[in-house]
């Protein structure tokens, strides 16, 4: 391993590149990664970045992210197999339907969605801002694809606002039950519970936070506890062991893992570097109009 850190962190230097590592993936990743965290963060940090090439160990709609954030930059993805079950729910010819179905309402898109439906929502959303994103539009309805969960949990934060919601979801967060939440509390009753807003709202109702990747980590950096019930990809817990040593960390479920997420491997990220290879490629119209979406979000929270 250490002597494909040596190449890979070689070729960063020649090549003016840089390595995203999303926090779903192998924690080996962070070994080469120049910036680990979750997808709008990491392209947001592609684009302040003077790096030429962007190598993105993550899935397809984040190498589509980076690029239509930052056209002018060269983006890999090091496993083009590297998809995301949640963004495949819903396609541009869906997203049209959807939208006709229920005309005349704003559209919110999570990040977690194509460019092509990107490019069909009048603004797009994360994990952390989507409450916020909702209630910026001052609008009775709104339209939230794909994830039925996260709208559900943005309606029940809101008065007076509904959320119709495309039934799409994440079915790694979808399957953690009430039952699982319940049956690792009962054997770590002081510990405190975080969950992602990926999971059923009845499922999230139960935790003592409720947060996006980012927003649990935070939590545990800043919480005096030293115990918790993590209801989320396994690669966060992998992180948090390894980063807060003094802290327990339970996973709620074993099951709790992307495949995806783990497809990509170090030799994948060399083979991609030194090669040039797997580039992210997206027409011009399609990226002006998702790129819109996403920086009316920015806009509103950044």
């Amino acid at each position: 391993m250490k002597n494909l850190i040596e190449r890979i962190n070689l070729l960063k230097k020649q090549k003016k590149a840089i390595i995203l590592a999303h926090s779903y993936q192998n924690v080996e990743i962070d070994k080469v990664a120049d910036f680990v965290g979750d997808s709008l963060y990491l392209s947001q940090k592609a684009k302040e970045t003077s790096a030429e090439i962007i190598v993105f160990a993550g899935v397809y709609f984040m190498a589509q992210t980076a690029k239509i954030i930052s056209p002018e930059k060269k983006v890999l993805l090091p496993n083009l197999n590297a998809g995301c079950l949640m963004a495949d729910m819903i396609n541009h010819e869906q997203m049209k339907s959807f939208k006709k179905k229920y005309p005349n309402l704003p559209t919110v898109c999570y990040i977690n969605s194509t460019a092509e439906v990107k490019a069909e929502c009048d603004i797009c959303c994360t994990s952390s801002n989507a409450v916020e994103i909702v209630k910026s539009l001052n609008a009775p309805k709104v339209l939230f694809v794909p994830d039925a969960n996260l709208g559900k949990h943005v309606e029940a934060q809101l008065n007076n606002v509904e959320v119709i919601t495309y039934q799409g979801c994440c079915p790694v967060h979808d399957n953690v039950t009430i039952q699982n939440i319940l049956d690792t509390k009962s054997k770590h009753p002081n510990a405190k519970v975080l969950i992602h807003p990926e999971c059923k709202p009845k499922v999230s109702q139960l935790g003592d936070y409720i947060g996006s990747t980012s927003g649990i980590i935070n939590y545990v950096k800043n919480s005096s506890e030293k115990e918790f019930i993590i209801v989320t990809e396994k690669g966060v817990v992998d992180r948090l062991k390894r980063d807060f040593p003094q802290k327990e960390f339970i996973l709620i479920s074993e099951k709790m893992l992307c495949e995806s997420m783990k497809l990509t491997s170090l030799e994948q990220i060399l083979y991609a570097l030194e090669n040039e290879v797997n580039e992210i490629t997206i027409d011009e119209k399609t990226r002006q109009l998702s790129a819109g979406c996403i920086e009316r979000m920015l806009k509103v929270s950044q």
